[in-house]
């Protein structure tokens, strides 16, 4: 039934309690693609210059979600997960998740929400909600348990 399963990730171990429900729907030659969008930090205007706080690079931030996915990555490769990492710079993630999937059909998504509310949702918005509301496939929630 699918052949192409998105796990978005935000490198939280909230995020990452997908990753069961996404490996055990890979049965046969389902592939698993684990996907981050790295959100880069709006600078800090300081009056004072001695206060600026330096930026990372967007190519570190980058690598470093690259190399944070092939961690993951390995680990399932052991269990004989069909695995393969992507990550991308993008303002807006909901957009890039739902813009991932169209480019690269995929067939499920799966992903946590943080099942946010009141004025927390309304500042920070849902990730989740929109990916639902926009996806070309199917989605799977997964109500994350907060950590210990």
């Amino acid at each position: 039934m699918y052949q192409r399963i998105l796990v978005p990730l935000d490198g939280s171990k909230l995020a990452e309690q997908a990753l069961p429900y996404a490996t055990e729907l890979c049965k046969g030659s389902v592939e698993v693609i684990l996907f981050q969008v790295v959100h880069l930090p709006l600078p800090l205007a300081a009056p004072d210059a001695s206060l600026a706080v330096p930026m990372p690079a967007p190519d570190e931030l980058l690598q470093e979600a690259k190399d944070y996915l092939e961690g993951i990555a390995e680990k399932l490769r052991a269990e004989g997960v069909k695995v393969r990492t992507d990550a991308v710079e993008r303002d807006v993630v909901a957009d890039a998740i739902v813009d991932y999937a169209t480019e690269h059909d995929v067939d499920l998504i799966v992903m946590t929400t943080h099942g946010r509310s009141g004025l927390s949702r309304l500042i920070f918005g849902s990730v989740a909600e929109s990916v639902v509301r926009h996806a070309p496939c199917p989605v799977l929630l997964v109500r994350a348990k907060e950590e210990a």
